[in-house]
């Protein structure tokens, strides 16, 4: 038998806490040092200090839901329990001093403190998860798991598991009725049935079971060779045979129910947070740097061709609502702007118009409509009544889209799939990522999102025009 790292997840994350409070007591220590070189007199009790806040620090980060070492983790999930985490220490550490009346508390000193422990432990969390990934990669920390049924169902879980060793996985392969060469064309291990012997005679970490409810009895002995075994069984129910959609489980009354689109801004808190945030953005973008972009770009869009300054057009919005939608206007006045889709050398398009579109410039109007209420920052692009009526009838899930206010951005747009739809196929990645969007929503996952567009706004992007 192979023998395996047994390294637990448990371990790593004390490990990792461990490096956090060292980060944390380094920007302590930095802070000191400016605060006493710029003439300042530190408290000859400060060691105390530093104890009582990495005592502080782990009581906020214990609480944290994802960690760096996670195995399926997505950056804006990382980022969401950072900011929590942060938050949270900021509130509690300051809490605590008022409370015993710390003489280091001042804001000169506890402000730049701050920012330095922000500035550590990012610095340190993204090494370190570079680090976990490099270690996984090289068969470390890895966990042996196994599929039994209808592996189809998970066929997306396997083959991420299996192609990417980063995860720390080490598949030993499936069991099924018959092999299933359209998901894997290797470690086929036989019958459903023959699991059980599998368990029993090697070292497993996870069994993942596909099995339908109709196979109890199979099922249920396959749970005991796992609790007989010390390994982890996991059931992934045979209705993601039809549904791929993001599912929550309850109980109502006893009886487990699955709710299909479970939408986080179906939560008041939620979009009290979501609209706070755009009303707060749109007003200072408005009132700040709009008008100046105005007054460039509509003498440019005035000079370059007759017609307004703003192009104005019908779009679905939130539960199938018409509105309209502003933009600069980027082409020349034309009866084809509601049916036609620009293409990379549409002779419609002014040369300021070419520049705003591959910038990004001519979607800036689109704050009037996130400040109106009719938009979001963040969320499903709108499409013109046209594409909705026409890929409705085509992509049955397309309607979905429409649970949210559309964005001035998305994340369909920032995973490349922006622009033109030429083929059915970029429609339908579209409204994927639209959807799992709308089932995924967070704050975190809207502040990944900008900083995205931004960012590939300022390197540019091959489908921007």
């Amino acid at each position: 038998m192979v023998k395996e790292n047994k390294t637990s997840d448990g371990s790593i994350r004390w490990m990792i806490l461990a490096g956090e409070l060292l980060a944390l007591n380094a920007a302590f220590l930095t802070m000191s040092y400016v605060y006493q070189s710029m003439g300042n007199i530190t408290t000859p009790h400060y060691k105390r200090l530093m104890l009582l806040l990495s005592l502080v620090y782990v009581l906020c980060d214990l609480e944290g839901r994802h960690h760096i070492h996670d195995r399926f983790v997505r950056g804006d999930q990382l980022l969401r329990s950072f900011m929590l985490s942060t938050t949270l220490f900021v509130a509690l550490s300051l809490m605590v001093m008022w409370v015993f009346r710390w003489p280091l508390m001042t804001w000169d000193f506890m402000l730049p403190f701050y920012g330095f422990v922000i500035l550590f432990l990012c610095l340190y969390r993204w090494l370190l998860r570079q680090c976990i990934k490099w270690y996984r990669k090289r068969g470390r920390n890895s966990m042996s798991v196994i599929f039994i049924g209808n592996i189809n169902i998970a066929s997306e879980l396997y083959k991420k598991m299996e192609s990417d060793p980063t995860t720390g996985f080490n598949v030993r392969g499936y069991f099924s009725d018959e092999p299933r060469p359209q998901v894997t064309e290797k470690n086929y291990l036989g019958k459903p049935e023959e699991a059980l012997a599998y368990i029993e005679q090697h070292q497993l970490h996870q069994v993942y079971c596909l099995l339908p409810s109709s196979q109890n009895e199979l099922i249920n002995r396959i749970m005991q060779t796992c609790a007989q075994n010390i390994v982890r069984y996991n059931h992934i129910p045979d209705a993601f045979n039809y549904q791929r959609h993001t599912m929550a489980f309850s109980l109502m009354d006893g009886t487990p129910v699955f709710f299909l689109h479970n939408e986080p801004l179906a939560s008041v808190g939620n979009r009290i947070i979501k609209r706070s945030f755009d009303l707060v953005g749109s007003s200072l973008f408005l009132l700040t740097i709009f008008p100046f972009v105005y007054v460039i770009f509509g003498t440019l869009i005035k000079l370059s061709s007759p017609g307004p300054v703003f192009f104005k057009q019908k779009r679905s919005g939130l539960n199938g609502k018409d509105f309209y939608c502003y933009k600069f206007r980027s082409m020349r006045v034309n009866v084809d702007s509601d049916q036609v889709q620009a293409t990379k050398d549409d002779p419609r398009k002014t040369r300021i118009g070419e520049f705003m579109r591959r910038t990004s410039i001519d979607e800036l109007p689109q704050f009037i409509n996130v400040w109106l209420g009719d938009m979001s920052i963040v969320g499903p692009r709108p499409h013109m009544l046209k594409h909705t009526e026409q890929y409705s009838e085509l992509i049955s899930s397309y309607m979905v889209r429409h649970f949210a206010k559309p964005g001035i951005t998305g994340y369909a747009q920032v995973t490349g799939f922006r622009g033109e739809t030429q083929e059915l196929w970029q429609m339908e990645g579209r409204v994927k990522r639209d959807i799992w969007y709308i089932e995924h929503w967070s704050f975190a996952l809207d502040l990944f999102i900008i900083w995205k567009t931004v960012f590939n706004a300022i390197h540019g992007e091959e489908n921007a025009y």
